[in-house]
């Protein structure tokens, strides 16, 4: 009885389920449906190959950066300095959110602040330095193969 009760109660206090690790082509169908296929004008493959590069397309992705101790988050690992809050660190927060947001499986809270990212940097994808490296001028053909888009 006295399990029942403790797995009761941990049931209730830890968050389940709340974060997925996507495959490839589940990622891209959701991406799809989300409208980033040619948003801002990048294909599809280069939102997957972004995911896959920042975070292996796990939602409860975290990054803490030493030389300037911002934390990057979720999917798309978006970065606490400036697109959201985290805690009470200085943040631009332009995206409007609480950071926390991005660690969850509902990932339309990712989709909408990288959709911000994309056009408010100057840099379009180049905002994530994933991107630059493994992305650009690429084939990414790979990245949405076979997955009946």
């Amino acid at each position: 009885m006295k399990a029942f009760l403790l797995l009761s109660l941990l049931a209730c206090v830890l968050p389940m389920g709340q974060s997925e690790i996507f495959s490839r082509c589940e990622l891209a169908q959701t991406l799809q449906q989300m409208g980033l296929d040619g948003y801002a004008g990048y294909s599809l493959a280069n939102w997957v190959c972004t995911a896959f590069h920042e975070s292996r397309f796990n939602t409860a992705a975290t990054h803490y950066n030493n030389y300037d101790g911002s934390t990057d988050f979720g999917i798309f690992q978006i970065n606490s300095r400036y697109w959201c809050q985290y805690g009470s660190q200085p943040s631009s927060n332009i995206c409007g959110i609480q950071c926390s947001e991005l660690l969850t499986n509902n990932i339309a809270t990712d989709v909408a602040c990288a959709k911000i990212v994309v056009t408010d940097s100057a840099n379009g994808m180049g905002a994530w330095v994933a991107w630059r490296l493994y992305c650009q001028g690429q084939d990414l053909s790979q990245y949405v193969a076979g997955c009946n888009l």
